[in-house]
């Protein structure tokens, strides 16, 4: 048996040891305004970063009001990853109430957006949704990933490694959807939804979508507008017909009855599904979207 004063030695030097370890940090706190947001944040900070979503799955981001449970959240928190592009109109009078002084990360910096076509109120704006094009989600990914890294450089690397990964699961996904959607025949890509979510989605991939409602839900078409489209689907015998599983179905089924053609199943087009849907993450959806409207555009 060694003598005491070796064993009291040998306490004192692992208690030197025990307390010269690095103590371990809490995670980062992140906000993000909606759910595809959480998911990108979720993939690269890893158990490093805890995120939490303003809008939730399967809720509507335009119709969308802070609360001050929401503010007082965003006071504590240190880093706020927005979409921009106009998306988050409430973002000033949040941060304000929040008086959050943490970093802002404008997700969509570096996007080339598209704006709005048309006469109507939307004209010339830049349309919000580009996360539908999953190469402009690689670029909101390392716009993220820089920010996390310059907060919480400890775990620079960690976050680096996980961005490369993801945006090569993002290029693959990308190059899956090309391959799937070049088998339908160009004359057949024209979709009907409820609201212009998919201009980028539509851009990448070459096809038409027609919408009775402009970029934003919170505005009612017109009857002129929505009689124009049910000619225009007469006309050209669409029978791609969707609503989002933010929207209001009603639409979507007065124009059914008028054309004749039966709605698809749900896109997600703003938000994510819950954890048990169908799109609980952003390749899930893209992948979702992608069969939903293949299958849909055989029809046309």
């Amino acid at each position: 048996m060694p003598p005491p004063g070796s064993r009291w030695l040998a306490a004192i030097i692992l208690l030197f040891f025990w307390c010269s370890l690095p103590a371990s940090a809490a995670p980062l706190r992140a906000v993000v305004s909606f759910s595809i947001l959480e998911d990108i944040v979720r993939q690269i900070g890893g158990a490093e970063v805890a995120v939490t979503s303003l809008i939730g799955p399967d809720s509507d981001a335009h119709l969308f009001e802070p609360s001050p449970d929401q503010a007082r959240l965003l006071a504590r928190a240190q880093l706020l990853v927005v979409n921009g592009l106009g998306f988050e109109s409430w973002l000033a009078r949040l941060t304000r109430s929040a008086q959050f002084d943490g970093t802002v990360v404008t997700a969509s910096d570096g996007v080339v957006p598209i704006t709005a076509a048309g006469a109507g109120e939307d004209a010339g704006v830049p349309d919000p949704h580009a996360w539908q094009d999953p190469r402009n989600v690689i670029v909101y990914a390392g716009n993220i990933a820089r920010a996390l890294a310059g907060i919480d450089p400890m775990h620079a690397e960690a976050y680096r490694q996980r961005l490369q990964g993801y945006q090569a699961e993002l290029q693959a996904l990308d190059e899956r959807v090309r391959g799937e959607l070049g088998l339908i025949p160009a004359e057949k890509r024209r979709v009907i939804t409820s609201h212009d979510a998919f201009a980028y989605y539509g851009k990448a991939y070459g096809i038409t979508f027609l919408a009775a409602e402009g970029i934003n839900t919170d505005a009612e078409p017109t009857a002129k507008a929505v009689a124009g489209l049910v000619r225009q689907i007469r006309r050209e015998g669409i029978k791609a017909l969707f609503v989002e599983n933010i929207g209001d179905p009603r639409l979507v089924e007065e124009i059914a009855q008028d054309t004749g053609a039966t709605p698809g199943p749900p896109l997600y087009s703003d938000a994510l599904s819950k954890p048990d849907g169908p799109a609980p993450t952003y390749v899930r959806m893209i992948e979702y979207n992608t069969t939903a409207l293949k299958e849909g555009m055989r029809r046309n």
